[in-house]
């Protein structure tokens, strides 16, 4: 599925589904939730922390997705088109780091 798809699909679903968008705000509250639990499962799985047993029924793949959804949904409140906004982004960090990271001698 391409980006711009996924747009249209989150915005049908919420006008069919959802009724309608939360406000902009509400939506990036959510989004800054949605980003906690996801840091939340790195933070356990990958770093020192670990699972509490409420945590059983955790799931990375699931929180990355409630992420992507409230992102395009403020994409689509805002109106930028996730697919050229991307495509510009990926440009600039081109240009801006050809040889940053090769330079880097911690990554090296």
């Amino acid at each position: 599925m391409e980006i711009k798809e996924a747009q249209k699909l989150v915005d049908e679903w919420i006008k069919t589904v959802g009724v309608r968008y939360f406000n902009e705000l509400t939506n990036m509250a959510m989004l800054t939730e949605e980003v906690g639990e996801v840091a939340r499962i790195i933070a356990r799985k990958y770093g020192e922390q670990s699972f509490k047993p409420s945590d059983k029924e955790v799931n990375l793949e699931d929180e990355m997705a409630d992420v992507l959804w409230v992102l395009i949904c403020l994409a689509n409140q805002t109106g930028v088109d996730l697919t050229e906004a991307f495509k510009r982004n990926l440009e600039k960090k081109t240009k801006r780091d050809a040889n940053r990271h090769k330079n880097n001698p911690k990554l090296g």
